[in-house]
């Protein structure tokens, strides 16, 4: 179950990041806030090229203990990333008030948190 967790949870997330284009994200991100339309979109899109790659290599690793470890690091930035979007909702250009965008940012961190609780509870056991 706790698979599951972590696999929706990242489906969640890099689904929002297409959401997040529609939306132009870049307009609520302090170091990306003051770029044109053109160069912002330009600069999001390709900054999330090393970062999907780099999610999925250490997903992928073959080291038990890296892989826990990249398991455990994207849970909690799934959960603060929910957090980071409550904080910006009063922001001029926050725009995620559809209903799918929501589902897709706090379901992210939903399922972040509950593959936490899950670790955590085995390693109780």
């Amino acid at each position: 179950m706790k698979k599951v967790f972590l696999y929706l949870g990242v489906a969640l997330l890099f689904t929002h990041e297409l959401d997040a284009m529609t939306h132009r994200e870049w307009l609520v991100l302090p170091l990306t806030s003051w770029l044109t339309d053109e160069t912002g979109q330009l600069v999001f899109v390709l900054a999330h090229i090393p970062l999907f790659a780099l999610v999925l290599a250490l997903l992928a690793s073959q080291n038990l203990h890296i892989r826990r470890r990249s398991e455990i690091g994207l849970c909690l930035f799934m959960l603060a990333h929910a957090l980071l979007h409550a904080v910006f909702m009063g922001h001029e250009h926050y725009a995620f008030e559809s209903l799918l965008s929501n589902l897709l940012i706090f379901g992210g961190g939903i399922c972040g948190l509950g593959y936490l609780l899950l670790s955590r509870a085995s390693q109780n056991a």
